[in-house]
């Protein structure tokens, strides 16, 4: 969001009661007063405006130490739906919220190889959106609006795609091909922020200051978390450490740069080292990335030694490359997140940490925990939604300033 008008800086406050609601509910006036900094009467007007919203409910008293009976809000669960939407390189899923962030329902589409035109991307997010309404049963003019998590660089101002290097895509009006096919309001942005927002609202990142989410799927990348807040950088594209060079004249990347992070412990390039180590492993299926990972989360299971050696091999670099986190932003903790650290789990965790340790300085590495995320739907879509929600607020407010703002000739010069 950008800064400096008051009715942006509202409409941030309004978002971040409303969070604090949501991770909190049943809740005071008070105690969100001292959640998010702000003064008890700027609180109570925000909490005005989304009981007029319909977002959240009075719910009753608490008792308070000798004083007058404290007023109970919580969130209005019924009051509206959110839909998130994870497109990902072998896979469309979609979840579809209540404002509680409860999931009602859930659809996903395979996307096969090849299958990569924009236009074919659309026709599944298409269906799946269509399919999770119908599942809930709700009436579409509940949908508040639906976020879209997309790999690569993202305009989420002009909703394009700017660069998708796996599927080398280029400036795609992604958010126009959408609306073609969903009525609801879109709010495009990329997996690494909402990935990281999911674990800053309901994870490991919760509650903590400073926070690095690292995604493991067939891309990498690392959502930041810093100063409380999502970082985005200055052109929306903060946390592509997936290609950074960690192997001078390495593995060619489908950016164009050899040795990238994301070549080596990315779904494609943990197959590579197990074609590398074992050519002909009854491990690897060459054709499935999922099939492959399964393959080898049974085998660290069974301690097949292929299937150790090339999780511990994975890990190394994948220490190597969080080590250079963890020294450059000193974070409390780094969560490893998607669905390959899903399924290679804790003994993918062990062997991260024992790399970290020796890659990273003392001090920093001191004070960082290394953790598996814990989230137990799909992040990148719950995150999606945290962005149709903070969308929607934006919308009320621009609406409410419309409504308080003198009307103008149509001859005059816009002030």
């Amino acid at each position: 969001m950008k800064r400096g008008t008051s009715r942006d800086i509202r409409t941030a406050n309004r978002y971040e009661v409303l969070r604090q609601i949501i991770a909190a509910s049943p809740t005071s006036r008070q105690e969100l007063a001292a959640a998010t900094g702000l003064s008890l009467a700027t609180v109570a007007t925000l909490v005005g405006e989304l009981l007029d919203l319909r977002m959240i409910t009075e719910v009753g008293f608490e008792d308070s130490a000798g004083g007058r009976p404290r007023g109970l809000v919580a969130v209005n669960a019924s009051g509206g739906a959110l839909i998130g939407v994870d497109i990902a390189e072998t896979y469309v899923h979609v979840e579809l919220f209540d404002l509680a962030l409860n999931v009602l329902a859930r659809a996903e589409e395979d996307v096969r190889p090849g299958e990569s035109l924009p236009e074919q991307l659309v026709g599944h997010v298409a269906a799946a959106v269509g399919s999770v309404v119908m599942q809930a049963g709700i009436e579409g003019a509940r949908v508040l609006g639906v976020g879209v998590s997309v790999p690569g660089q993202v305009n989420r101002d002009t909703g394009i795609a700017e660069y998708a290097p796996n599927w080398d895509w280029h400036d795609v009006p992604l958010l126009d091909l959408l609306t073609e096919h969903i009525a609801y309001p879109l709010y495009l942005d990329n997996p690494l922020r909402a990935v990281a927002v999911a674990e800053l609202w309901f994870g490991a990142a919760r509650g903590r200051g400073d926070a690095v989410v690292v995604t493991l799927g067939t891309g990498v990348g690392a959502g930041l978390v810093l100063g409380g807040g999502l970082h985005r950088g200055v052109s929306n594209s903060a946390g592509e450490w997936g290609h950074n060079t960690i192997v001078l004249d390495g593995r060619l990347c489908h950016c164009g740069n050899h040795g990238c992070v994301e070549t080596y412990v990315g779904a494609p390039g943990i197959m590579l080292n197990l074609r590398e180590l074992s050519p002909g492993s009854p491990l690897l299926h060459p054709e499935d990335q999922t099939a492959t990972i399964a393959a080898l989360a049974q085998g660290m299971r069974e301690q097949d030694p292929v299937a150790l050696k090339v999780v511990r091999d994975t890990a190394r670099y994948l220490g190597a490359g969080i080590a250079d986190l963890v020294n450059l932003f000193n974070p409390e903790v780094v969560v490893l997140s998607s669905w390959v650290a899903a399924a290679l789990g804790e003994p993918l965790v062990a062997e991260v940490r024992e790399a970290v340790s020796r890659h990273a300085l003392p001090r920093p590495m001191a004070a960082t925990e290394i953790v598996l995320s814990l989230i137990p739907s799909d992040p990148a879509c719950l995150g999606a939604a945290t962005f149709a929600l903070e969308g929607a607020l934006q919308s009320v407010g621009q609406r409410n300033a419309k409504r308080t703002t003198p009307a103008r000739s149509r001859t005059a010069p816009p002030s």
